[in-house]
């Protein structure tokens, strides 16, 4: 029993780490309709930005944390900008290769800039202390994502259903050309979309580094396919969707660990999902849209 409830609460650790990732991804392809591969990546460029502020810099955590959320939103604006402004009207498949080759972007800078070795994270910047109840240990840090990621979702819901922005937001995701014609900047709000996604990513890389303490070039690359995977399984799109997706994709890689094969925990987490996506591919949350003719 022990061992059960200790492989649920890591599961829900990994899991809102996947849901605020996953949330990210979900803000931009609900707004602009856009898979932004690199959003991974940028969860690896906030850690760096927090490893660069604590130790060379010897800021701070706070102010490390600031930093990292508020770069990471300007890259975000910056690869918009860049890399996705000019392919609006351009094929899915080139915005898709396109989201590729800024991934590998990222990751290749890193690598020049930093090195391939191992860059240790300063945990203690978010370190709580654990809770025992009976033979569970729970870490704080545990409790402390968990909060975070459901205080975050609530705060986009809001957001998105009872802000001025935030109805802008919902008006170009249902037709951009129309939006326009009623006043609404799409570049703006496409713009804010990337931001906050990016800013969301930053967040994920405080509790990543604080839960794995490495950090490397290619940091984001798996975690940013497992959380699109969470993103898909509870309806991209869906705010809840891409919380409850993320919570139960790692709840599901760590019982897989636990009961079958750490080896195997992957395939069973896919093999998870295309069932799921079988029984209906809009994923658990999502809705079916339907498309004007």
């Amino acid at each position: 029993m022990t061992l059960f409830l200790q492989t649920l609460i890591s599961g829900l650790n990994l899991g809102s780490i996947y849901a605020l990732i996953a949330l990210g991804y979900t803000m931009v392809y609900g707004i602009a309709k856009m898979l932004n591969f690199a959003h991974g990546d940028v969860i690896m460029i906030g850690a760096y930005s927090i490893i660069v502020s604590v130790y060379q810099m010897k800021m701070p955590g706070i102010v490390a944390i600031l930093i990292s959320v508020v770069l990471c939103a300007l890259l975000g604006v910056l690869i918009e900008f860049l890399a996705y402004k000019p392919l609006r009207k351009a094929q899915p498949l080139a915005v898709l290769i396109t989201a590729i080759g800024v991934s590998y972007f990222l990751q290749n800078a890193a690598l020049l800039i930093f090195g391939s070795e191992q860059k240790s994270f300063p945990t203690s910047i978010v370190h709580l202390p654990a809770v025992t109840l009976g033979e569970v240990r729970i870490e704080g840090n545990t409790l402390m994502t968990l909060a975070v990621t459901a205080l975050i979702m609530v705060a986009l819901t809001l957001f998105i259903g009872k802000t001025k922005m935030g109805k802008a937001m919902r008006a170009v995701s249902e037709d951009k050309e129309a939006a326009e014609l009623m006043g609404i900047s799409a570049n703006r709000t496409i713009s804010m979309t990337f931001a906050i996604g990016s800013a969301l990513a930053a967040v994920a890389s405080l509790f990543y580094g604080a839960t794995y303490t490495y950090i490397t070039p290619t940091t984001g690359s798996m975690p940013g396919i497992k959380a699109f995977t969470a993103a898909v399984f509870g309806g991209i799109g869906s705010i809840p969707g891409a919380m409850l997706g993320g919570i139960l994709l790692g709840t599901i890689e760590q019982f897989a660990k636990a009961y079958i094969s750490t080896a195997m925990s992957d395939a069973v987490v896919f093999a998870v999902l295309v069932l799921v996506l079988v029984v209906r591919p809009t994923g658990l949350l999502g809705k079916k849209i339907r498309e004007k003719v």
